[in-house]
């Protein structure tokens, strides 16, 4: 996310959504939710994590294997096209209390979305990030 963000000129303070590759594993998702928070939150980010917007739309279309990154990054594009934070379906409370961003669970959320990130790993530790922003 770091090098993405950097490659593009953008600042975290600047990204209105993040759209989570969310593993649905204790493990992954703690590991991507510090990520996101180490990134976005402090003097150049968010100054809260409930002003961190993220969702994660796997749970609407499953696991497309190595289509996901695809399915994933035209969602964000269309977050940004659109102005709705898609919803994470089947969220109801994240329990643990790290998980304090806006998480938009169930319901689509209207925003303005200038600038989103999208991520995506692949089995054998494979890492992506994509930043799009809106033209114009």
């Amino acid at each position: 996310m770091k090098r993405a963000l950097k490659h593009a000129s953008i600042k975290p303070t600047d990204i209105d959504y993040i759209n989570a590759h969310a593993t649905s594993t204790l493990l992954g998702d703690a590991a991507e939710n510090r990520a996101i928070k180490t990134l976005m939150l402090g003097p150049e980010g968010k100054h809260q994590a409930s002003h961190i917007n993220v969702s994660s739309t796997k749970g609407a279309v499953g696991h497309l294997l190595g289509a996901a990154g695809a399915v994933e990054a035209i969602f964000t594009v269309l977050a940004i096209k659109d102005g709705v934070l898609p919803p994470t379906l089947n969220l109801d409370q994240p329990g643990d209390r790290e998980f304090d961003c806006n998480y938009v669970a169930k319901t689509a959320q209207r925003r303005d979305v200038r600038v989103a990130l999208t991520n995506s790993f692949g089995f054998g530790g494979t890492n992506a990030s994509l930043c799009f922003e809106r033209h114009g």
